[in-house]
């Protein structure tokens, strides 16, 4: 398996560096979604003081037609922080900032989702709305090969790998463990990690957050992942379907509640929202990847734990449903409810908007209404 040429560099010798004194100034890692809608990239400034609050961090711009965002002759992109974290590498007090992008003209740009999602979000408020994302992942080499896999065939099939403990099944547990203490330190709210069904193949769970917080820390814990694998030379890939075959994909299940539905008698209101998202399943497909349901339809087969991408279905305890519902839930009558379709390398952004319009702006149709 190919590793990083980076990952060969000393990390001893970085460390010297590391470890002399920054004096008053302060490093402000800036962090934007690309023109992808998935792809991550960052920058760096220098600070005078510590950052208090996102108030006290500056606009900035940015080439945006080295990042699928604009055309060379007018090129220019503006950062605009939007949340701030510590930064796990560089320790405190150097910041994390994660950034919406706004074109030339002020106006967002196009995979620039969070400007709407924090607007419905904002609308709805009072219902107090959670979210729980899992996030799925797979590790790889540099040359796209999973981490641990024969380099000719395959591993043995799939059964001793979910939470597996032992050198034979956990394929890169230190990169777990890595990532988790890291995503501590900066604030983000992880809430737990697992082995999952495919060797090689990890997830981490972020919640519950409310509102706009949700896509914040999912995509903070996203770009720390990314930089703790070049730390070891490997890359961890979101594709939804990454090995073909008899293999599991990779997806971002989201539970979803609102203040009623976590009070007694809240399974109601969550029959309710699953009864209006039945009748809007093309609309969420399309919200539910970066490339409006193509890259699902590699993963939605109605096998190895999935629905099928053409039908809507919901049920208790139902992991070949579109939604399901925990038993506890069932038991309970309240709780939340889990929608299994969001793609591993979905927009945190999208999906928990697309659920807010559908269930408690009660929107129709194919397309978002703007508000």
């Amino acid at each position: 398996m190919a590793t990083s040429a980076s990952a060969c560099l000393s990390k001893a010798v970085k460390q010297e560096y590391m470890k002399l004194p920054q004096g008053d100034k302060v490093q402000a890692m800036y962090i934007w979604i690309d023109g992808t809608g998935e792809g991550l990239r960052c920058k760096t400034r220098t600070l005078d003081s510590e950052p208090k609050s996102i108030e006290d961090l500056p606009e900035w711009n940015f080439d945006g037609s080295s990042t699928y965002q604009s055309e060379g002759s007018n090129s220019d992109m503006f950062l605009i922080p939007s949340a701030m974290f510590r930064d796990p590498f560089r320790k405190d007090p150097n910041k994390l900032v994660l950034c919406e992008v706004l074109k030339y003209n002020r106006k967002p740009a196009e995979t620039n989702l969070r400007i709407t999602c924090n607007k419905v979000m904002e609308m709805v408020g009072d219902q107090h709305p959670w979210f729980g994302m899992e996030q799925e992942y797979t590790i790889l080499g540099t040359d796209g090969h999973p981490f641990g896999w024969p380099s000719n065939g395959f591993p043995g099939p799939q059964g001793p790998y979910y939470c597996g403990v032992g050198a034979d099944k956990a394929y890169g547990r230190d990169i777990v463990e890595a990532h988790y203490r890291a995503c501590l330190y900066a604030g983000v709210n992880i809430c737990g990690t697992n082995a999952e069904v495919m060797p090689a193949q990890w997830e981490f769970q972020v919640g519950p957050c409310e509102g706009i917080d949700m896509g914040d820390h999912l995509w903070v814990a996203r770009f720390i992942l990314h930089r703790v694998c070049e730390d070891f030379g490997v890359v961890a890939s979101f594709d939804p379907k990454p090995i073909p075959g008899n293999w599991n994909g990779a997806g971002c299940h989201t539970n979803f509640s609102t203040k009623e539905m976590r009070e007694d008698g809240g399974l109601k209101a969550i029959e309710d929202s699953i009864e209006k998202l039945s009748k809007r399943h093309n609309y969420h497909i399309r919200a539910y990847d970066p490339k409006g349901g193509l890259d699902n339809a590699r993963r939605l087969t109605g096998h190895h734990e999935t629905s099928n991408i053409h039908e809507f279905s919901a049920g208790v305890a139902n992991r070949g449903a579109s939604i399901r519902i925990p038993r506890n839930v069932g038991q309970e009558k309240k709780g939340y409810f889990e929608d299994r379709r969001p793609s591993a390398n979905c927009d945190p952004y999208g999906v928990t908007q697309a659920l807010i319009r559908t269930c408690l702006l009660n929107e129709e149709g194919d397309e978002p209404t703007d508000y």
